[in-house]
């Protein structure tokens, strides 16, 4: 599988090479997700995807779906290749998980917002809010949805900053749900490959 470059339907593989491919790599991409993935507190983890992850996603949709016809093909490129980082930013998929049902149900009500208080800082810089659910949003006035896309958008002296090895945390300020991690070492150098 092509792992950089712009997703397009030529740069896919057929489903019967993928799925050679996927016996092969499947653990491998596993881990690498593993790796991009960061728990923010108890009930929130932030997946940081990568040009690999969301080439996987696609290929993994049309495999499980059978779609082999061009526009079928484009509908998961046109859903997956904007959260593709882009050199400037990092791109992350937001999950809030709670096991039980009305326990779940009452917290996404409490936490209303919440993608819009997520941040990463950049050691000596000041913090950068996500920009949240570009596609659609994805909360009404009675709860939040469990799953939103964030993007940090990062300037050129932070992203010199985390390449020259500067500590980063991932945090979150919503009154009902303050929390922050360091990120650790091996995430951030995968994150910091992103950046240009």
């Amino acid at each position: 599988m092509k792992t950089t470059g712009k997703i397009t339907a030529d740069s896919l593989m057929t489903l019967e090479a993928y799925a050679k491919w996927r016996k092969l790599h499947h653990g491998e991409v596993i881990a690498h997700r593993k790796l991009r993935s960061v728990p923010l507190g108890e009930h929130i983890t932030v997946q940081f995807e990568s040009e690999l992850s969301m080439r996987y996603q696609i290929q993994e949709m049309l495999r499980i779906e059978k779609v082999f016809e061009e526009e079928g093909i484009q509908q998961e490129i046109d859903a997956y290749a904007p959260l593709v980082p882009d050199g400037g930013n990092w791109k992350a998929t937001m999950m809030i998980e709670y096991p039980d049902e009305n326990e779940r149900r009452r917290e996404l009500a409490r936490l209303i917002g919440v993608e819009d208080r997520m941040f990463v800082e950049v050691e000596g810089h000041g913090r950068v809010y996500a920009i949240a659910d570009e596609d659609l949003d994805r909360e009404n006035d009675e709860k939040t949805s469990s799953v939103h896309f964030l993007r940090f958008e990062l300037t050129p002296a932070m992203r010199a900053a985390v390449k020259a090895g500067a500590a980063v945390k991932l945090g979150c300020d919503h009154t009902n749900y303050p929390a922050h991690v360091t990120i650790g070492p091996e995430t951030l150098a995968s994150l910091a490959s992103d950046l240009q």
